[in-house]
């Protein structure tokens, strides 16, 4: 049994187990060797890794070893020695170079979500709205030492933060081989902590997560309500951070908002840059179009665009990046099977059902963000349970706004507000009216408000 059929036989697996469980269980394995008695030795970059082959496809391994080396009998696993080696004078710096190799292989070693090669700093159109996030990232990526900790990124869907998550991980990786970096989502390290209780592997589990230099968790609010993740998460976090290794984090929201998260966690991960990509406007939007057509332009290099399409989507599909670049996809795409040049006539025909959903829709969270702007009140004190004026009148303000421009009963209201009850919000609702015919400050503000959330 040699080491080039070893590489053969990993291609083979790949093929029979799935590419996902390939790269996860298969790919970090190494043969190292025969050893007496037919026993073929695999290094694995974990006790965890290597158990969970064995359990699962210690058979399947064993009966394809065979059919290449009828003198195999057994497979035992062995944990690789992948620690990065301690630094040497320069008269013994010659074998530095396979250890680093050695090291800069670790990289796929750990059990991660798969990254999106599209997804680099190179792609991501900057604007306004995320710059600050954009610049942040490109910080955290670049910098030979940690300089925030955590870096948190929140936003709704589709403003960038996954492809800010991915593009700091493919840069670190070819740009710090001998870091190990591990991407994953918050469901992915909820699974792996569940299964190692389950397995009673938690020493591999806390090990695995501990050797880490840089740690990317996606979307942690799914970790919310969870008391057991939280805790290991805690446990996680305050390691590596006493280690001196980056953390970086991404939410639907801020951690102050994210509702059943501990408040040792929610400190902690405010405790770094937390920072907000905002929505996009105008501008934004229609570089991303401009950027989307010239990488189409090689895929469709004879079909013609009509001036002001661009204009007219960057103006009209305005919630959700991911949205407005699947219709320029189907655009392009459409054109082309009927051979017609992309005219305005053929964009509202062909995008009728996503236009049609892309009507302004006003949201309860833009409503408290543009009340709590405009009073100047943090919005955890406009949504949070405190009953001093400054927070409750505000508060009433945006409950009257939400009443008024959406179609959320009076519950779902007094949900989105703290949770509180639909006769809370009937008595803030009936409050406003009265005093918009009383007070022309209050008249003069909800007017404003109105406003600037119908522009």
């Amino acid at each position: 049994m040699t080491k080039e059929q070893w590489g053969a036989l990993q291609d083979r697996l790949s093929d029979t187990i799935g590419e996902n469980n390939y790269r996860t269980w298969i790919k970090p394995l190494q043969f190292h060797g025969m050893e007496a008695d037919g026993v073929a030795v695999l290094l694995a970059p974990t006790n965890f890794i290597g158990t969970y082959v064995s359990q699962n496809f210690g058979d399947l391994l064993l009966s394809q070893l065979a059919s290449l080396d009828t003198t195999v009998r057994r497979i035992q696993f062995r944990v690789a020695n992948l620690q990065r080696p301690a630094p040497r004078p320069a008269a013994a710096s010659a074998p530095a170079a396979s250890a680093s190799a050695q090291a800069a292989a670790s990289n796929d070693l750990l059990p991660g979500a798969p990254l999106d090669g599209r997804f680099t700093f190179d792609n991501f159109i900057v604007g306004k709205p995320n710059e600050l996030a954009h610049a942040a990232a490109r910080r955290v990526a670049e910098a030979e030492t940690v300089t925030f900790n955590p870096l948190f990124l929140y936003g709704g869907v589709g403003l960038g933060k996954t492809h800010l998550m991915h593009a700091i991980a493919l840069e670190l990786r070819n740009n710090r081989p001998d870091l190990n970096v591990l991407y994953l989502s918050a469901e992915q390290f909820m699974y792996r902590f569940v299964q190692a209780l389950r397995e009673r592997r938690m020493m591999d589990f806390k090990e695995l997560f501990r050797s880490v230099d840089v740690l990317m968790v996606d979307d942690v609010q799914f970790i919310a309500g969870k008391d057991s993740t939280q805790e290991e998460f805690f446990h996680t976090f305050n390691a590596l951070v006493d280690q001196n290794k980056q953390i970086v984090i991404s939410a639907d929201r801020a951690p102050d908002e994210i509702k059943d998260l501990e408040n040792r966690i929610r400190s902690r991960l405010q405790s770094g840059l937390v920072v907000d990509l905002h929505p996009t406007d105008y501008e934004l939007r229609l570089g991303i179009l401009q950027s989307k057509v010239m990488n189409y332009r090689a895929q469709y290099p004879s079909l013609k665009i009509d001036d002001g399409i661009l204009e007219f989507l960057a103006h009209r599909i305005s919630t959700n990046v991911r949205v407005l670049e699947g219709a320029l996809t189907r655009l392009f795409a459409f054109a082309s099977l009927v051979g017609q040049p992309i005219t305005m006539e053929l964009t509202q025909d062909c995008l009728a059902d996503v236009l049609r959903a892309s009507d302004r829709k006003i949201s309860i969270e833009e409503i408290q963000r543009k009340v709590a702007d405009h009073y100047n009140i943090r919005l955890s004190d406009l949504i949070g349970p405190k009953r001093l004026r400054n927070f409750a009148r505000p508060r009433q303000v945006a409950m009257y706004l939400c009443k008024q421009l959406t179609a959320r009963s009076l519950p779902e209201i007094g949900r989105r507000f703290g949770g509180r009850d639909h006769t809370t919000v009937m008595h803030g609702v009936k409050r406003i009216e009265e005093l918009r015919s009383q007070d022309s400050q209050i008249a003069d503000d909800v007017e404003l408000l109105r406003r600037a959330l119908e522009a």
